[in-house]
């Protein structure tokens, strides 16, 4: 069992690595909307770059440990269904989500992964849910709504296509707070991230070829991609996935939702984007969300 400091600590690194996602949302959306640069194309980049930093960092620092999940047969399996179900898919089906409708309604739908988590460790558990764990579900939730849509409902575009992929957003997003624990336990972060984000942008490679596409490389793309790479996704990924190894992937994929709201500062401060109350509403119900799950619990 974890000790108070542990999970503070994993707390704190978790908040840290949906912070880093707030800010890749930034880069990107300055990308797609300044430099025309398209969705299939940096997800391709971000996974090969950020996995090849990952590994290359971990070789330097841990050189042969990095290899042993690959001589384990069981393991091996377990990263590969980690990097096509979870890491791969996650971004493939978010992004689709965003193309099929938009990213308030790719948002909110792919923030329902905690009810996925919560059902599978209550089957897991042979239990009901607890008030408290349904109570901050249900405050997330609303003030991710809140933040991606000013509490306009009618600003969400549902298509057939939109709903299937940001529920497929949500499953696989699912998919990697649970598949990851274990293996970033007895393996470590470099390993397991850098591989799995690898393997993914491999497979991308097979669908998408980023050298085809008419990039302009100027010193505000190289900035924003590189931000993407490095922050919203070797740095993001690690911290993100090293603290749900220590607080578990309910707890985690909740304070993930720490994400709209750096998001939506940063988006104020250099985007200009504007800001509503129903804005703050969210942030309330967020920030009290992370707030009741950051203290401690009674014996």
């Amino acid at each position: 069992m974890a000790t108070k400091e542990n999970r503070t600590a994993g707390i704190l690194i978790t908040l840290s690595g949906g912070a880093c996602w707030g800010l890749s949302g930034c880069f990107g959306q300055y990308l797609f909307q300044e430099k025309g640069i398209t969705a299939e194309w940096l997800v391709t980049m971000r996974l090969i770059f950020a996995g090849l930093l990952l590994v290359v960092l971990g070789l330097m620092l841990t050189k042969k440990k990095m290899g042993d999940v690959w001589k384990n047969p069981v393991d091996k399996k377990k990263l590969l269904i980690f990097s096509i179900g979870g890491m791969l898919t996650c971004q493939y089906t978010y992004f689709a989500a965003i193309q099929y409708s938009n990213a308030g309604t790719a948002t909110v739908l792919q923030s329902l992964n905690p009810l996925i988590i919560l059902a599978i460790v209550c089957m897991k558990g042979k239990r009901l849910p607890k008030k408290f764990e349904a109570a901050a579900i249900f405050c997330a939730l609303l003030g991710v709504f809140f933040l991606s849509t000013h509490g306009d409902i009618h600003s969400m575009t549902i298509t057939m296509l939109a709903l299937i992929f940001g529920l497929g957003a949500a499953a696989s997003a699912a998919a990697y707070n649970l598949l990851s624990g274990d293996l970033l336990r007895t393996y470590g972060v470099y390993a397991i991230v850098g591989y799995a984000m690898l393997v993914a942008g491999i497979v991308m490679l097979c669908f998408v070829r980023p050298w085809e596409y008419a990039v302009v490389f100027d010193k505000g793309t190289i900035f924003a991609t590189a931000g993407v790479v490095v922050i919203g996704t070797a740095v993001a990924f690690s911290l993100y996935l090293k603290g749900v190894s220590i607080v578990g992937p309910f707890m985690g994929s909740l304070l993930g939702m720490i994400e709209p709201i750096v998001a939506v500062i940063v988006s104020l401060v250099f985007l200009g984007a504007d800001f509503h109350i129903m804005d703050f509403v969210g942030f309330v119900l967020i920030l009290g969300t992370v707030v009741a799950l950051s203290l401690p619990k009674k014996a």
